[in-house]
């Protein structure tokens, strides 16, 4: 247990100390000179030192190490409304009690207001800062007022979020029956189609797939929706989703109001602004590209050639926490999956080349704790809201920066504390510097013994070999079905030109 020394002095608190133990009993003078020399003591006692809160623990003794609450922050405390406050039904406070909100955050507080006021929004807030809220809320209530199927559409770019924002509709909107549909890729198109014949209120879905059913789905249309929401508005923006988002945009009635939310804004948002909102209304409850203040921002500089022992050291020294490693490309998340696995670390791998039950079944283990390490490419840095990740590790550094702010996201969501460590090698410097200029800090180096962490080159590079093995391996018996299959083929149309060469018998 840690105890915190701070002073209280005209309601602002100096923090003095962090302390092991509490047997100390004088207070030396701070080294701010405006503070009096006798002022009362306020001791906090805490779980653990928060590093990114006060900075490291203190060698000398105790001097003030900086000002971290103020009058500022006690009456931002007094402002916070109840969700009863912004306007929300009984029905919908219960439902959110019972999903432990108790109050609103601060996209919730200002977004919900004018959604109710009936206008268009474009919501700019950091990842896990409650924007699944800020547009679900909104959209039930008005549907306990008009229910009608196929009230409204919310759109996602990834398969895994859209999951997510479904699940939370129905959690929310349990208490009066409120019912989704997912249209994903991946999923048995089916079965979609069954799920749409029941006429839900909310359908959520990635744009490709979307696109799919409206051509091919029989008695399936959007044009008695209400709303629709583009989450990570800035990622459906891009060239990958232009033409499916044209043909959804025409799909649908003019007269609706449209949602915009995401944690990066760029210029494209702004122009979907001009296209096809109707006087919107821009709530920023953050910079344009920020990180939340309870996430530790780290980075270390490693030769290319050590970085796998680097995140084996890191991962050992950090044991106990459960962390998200991200890649660049699919088959690295095979190759360090197996690699950690090979040391004894609970990794699984998770990418847009797994099928979509195997994706789910990889991010279920992870929820569950069966794996506390989890291997991913960017397919998982959108939006999903995993509340026991508490480490974030960049094995590789985005080539755009602003995918950077989506993967930190992961951890130190809803308030909680989190760190984000970046191995960058010689080749991703650019890339790196980048990152700083975009959030406008200077990280703070991991601290790391390079003797220390090079006394595990020897079993990491024993685990490499035996990952590229296996890989190779499976990869060999992949070819080898591969060609019995096309053999199989072969020997089918072989079959089909004898027979074919044959001269029919006549009948006599």
């Amino acid at each position: 247990m840690y105890y915190l020394n701070a002073l209280d002095w005209e309601n602002t608190i100096f923090i003095i100390d962090w302390r092991e133990h509490h047997n100390f009993n004088h207070i030396h003078r701070p080294l701010d000179p405006c503070l009096p020399t006798t002022i009362p003591c306020r001791r906090l006692r805490l779980p653990s030192p928060d590093p990114c809160l006060v900075g490291p623990l203190p060698s000398h003794p105790p001097v003030v190490v900086s000002s971290v609450f103020n009058r500022k922050m006690e009456e931002e405390r007094e402002e916070v409304k109840s969700f009863k406050e912004l306007g929300i039904v009984e029905q919908l406070v219960e439902a959110c009690d019972n999903l432990g909100w108790k109050n609103p955050s601060k996209i919730q507080a200002e977004a919900i207001p004018h959604a109710l006021q009936g206008k268009d929004l474009i919501g700019l807030a950091q990842t896990g800062s409650g924007k699944t809220g800020a547009f679900a809320l909104p959209i039930i209530q008005a549907l306990l007022e008009a229910q009608h199927a196929f009230f409204a559409c919310v759109l996602s770019p990834t398969r895994e979020l859209a999951i997510q924002i479904a699940e939370q509709f129905e959690a929310l909107g349990s208490l009066i029956g409120v019912k989704s549909a997912v249209l994903v890729g991946g999923v048995d198109h089916v079965q979609q189609s069954i799920a749409l014949g029941k006429r839900p209120h909310i359908v959520v879905a990635t744009p490709g797939r979307l696109v799919d059913h409206l051509s091919n789905t029989k008695g399936f249309s959007l044009r008695t929706i209400k709303y629709l929401v583009l989450d990570e508005a800035d990622r459906l923006l891009n060239e990958d989703f232009e033409k499916s988002l044209d043909q959804i945009l025409n799909a649908i009635p003019r007269e609706r109001r449209t949602y915009l939310f995401s944690a990066t804004m760029t210029k494209k948002v702004q122009k979907l602004q001009r296209a096809c909102l109707r006087n919107p209304v821009k709530i920023e409850a953050a910079s344009k590209y920020s990180t939340v203040d309870t996430l530790k921002q780290q980075y270390r500089f490693v030769p290319a050639k050590y970085k796998n022992c680097y995140l084996v050291y890191i991962l050992i020294e950090k044991s106990g926490s459960t962390s998200m490693v991200f890649t660049r490309t699919c088959e690295a998340t095979r190759h360090l999956a197996l690699m950690l696995r090979n040391l004894g670390l609970r990794a699984i791998p998770i990418s847009g080349q797994m099928s979509q039950p195997k994706r789910l079944g990889a991010l279920n283990q992870f929820k569950a704790g069966e794996c506390n390490i989890l291997i991913c490419t960017d397919v998982a840095s959108r939006g999903l809201d995993i509340p026991s990740v508490d480490m974030v590790i960049n094995y590789d550094i985005p080539t755009n920066s602003k995918d950077y702010i989506h993967r930190v996201g992961r951890t130190a969501r809803a308030g909680r504390s989190g760190v984000a460590i970046s191995l960058v090698n010689q080749y991703e410097l650019e890339w790196y510097i980048q990152i700083e200029k975009l959030i406008g800090k200077k990280l703070p180096e991991f601290a790391a013994q390079e003797e220390e962490v090079l006394l595990l080159l020897e079993r990491v590079t024993e685990a490499e070999r035996l990952s590229r093995m296996k890989m190779k391996e499976v990869g060999n018996k992949k070819k080898r079905e591969e060609g019995e299959d096309d053999e199989e083929v072969e020997k089918f149309k072989g079959k089909n030109r004898k027979s074919s060469n044959k001269k029919p018998k006549r009948l006599r």
